[in-house]
């Protein structure tokens, strides 16, 4: 048999692929991290070993290698296994550490891609990460490491593209993030958007600025945009962003469109 790396998505049921119900519903095996619904574990057959290898910021019952060990042992066994992933397998997933330790035990495997929060977050709050001849790019990048070390990401070099930023896995380190991308050349009122529990009945929306942003409160898990689209709500009948008499003010949010129409 095969274990399937399987993309659960961002937290809505319905924006589960088709692939992964079909593989969730006749499988023997689910190894699940801790963010799952449990709509999507219901879907499960009744016999199915539901293994919870869930991790939590300074907590890790299940270690990546224990995670990657009952993968392998699994699979060996012939068993079909499901290893449900939040958003995507291959996106900050540690899907390709698994993808590795199943090669080098030659155990066959398929991995179904999943909606990403990085894309699900800013779309559920009504934030585009484009805009035609305005913002061409975006990138997506953790925060797990926010402080200038080894491990982190380049913040300056970063804020240089010019581009949304998205940032995943950022809740905690998000004062010192900010700082860093000020200076990389971001200007103290680029809008800041944090997305909390995109996509489900929980959803809440934190509206700040880089220069407030460390104030606010992130709680995870939060999808955090970054750049002057994160100023926007399309989720609202009334898609209008209203200037401020001082938008180069540190703190204050710079007008992009009014009335439905772009300035």
């Amino acid at each position: 048999m095969t274990v399937y790396l399987v993309g659960a998505g961002p937290g809505h049921p319905g924006l589960f692929t088709l692939r992964g119900a079909e593989l969730l519903r006749q499988c023997d095996v689910v190894v699940h991290d801790r963010l799952i619904g449990h709509e999507l574990l219901n879907m499960a057959p009744a016999h199915a070993e539901l293994v919870d290898v869930g991790k939590a910021r300074g907590s890790a019952p299940v270690s990546q290698d224990q995670i990657n060990a009952i993968l392998v042992a699994r699979g060996q066994a012939g068993l079909c296994v499901v290893r449900l992933k939040g958003g995507d397998p291959f996106v900050f997933a540690r899907g390709g550490e698994e993808a590795l330790a199943l090669t080098a035990a030659g155990v066959p495997f398929e991995c179904v891609p999943g909606v990403s929060s990085a894309l699900a977050a800013p779309a559920a709050a009504g934030i585009p990460l484009t805009l035609r001849s305005e913002v061409l790019s975006f990138t997506v990048v953790s925060g797990h490491h926010a402080a200038a070390t080894p491990e982190s990401a380049n913040w300056e070099a970063i804020a240089a593209t010019r581009g949304t930023i998205v940032i995943l896995m950022g809740s905690t380190g998000i004062g010192e993030i900010a700082a860093r991308l000020r200076c990389g050349g971001l200007a103290a009122n680029t809008p800041v958007a944090a997305v909390r529990w995109a996509t489900t009945e929980r959803q809440e929306v934190t509206r700040a600025t880089l220069a407030t942003i460390g104030q606010a409160d992130v709680q995870a898990p939060s999808t955090i945009i970054v750049g002057s689209l994160a100023a926007v709500d399309f989720s609202t009948s009334n898609n209008s962003i209203l200037a401020t008499e001082n938008e180069g003010k540190s703190g204050e949010m710079p007008a992009l469109c009014r009335n439905g129409k772009w300035l």
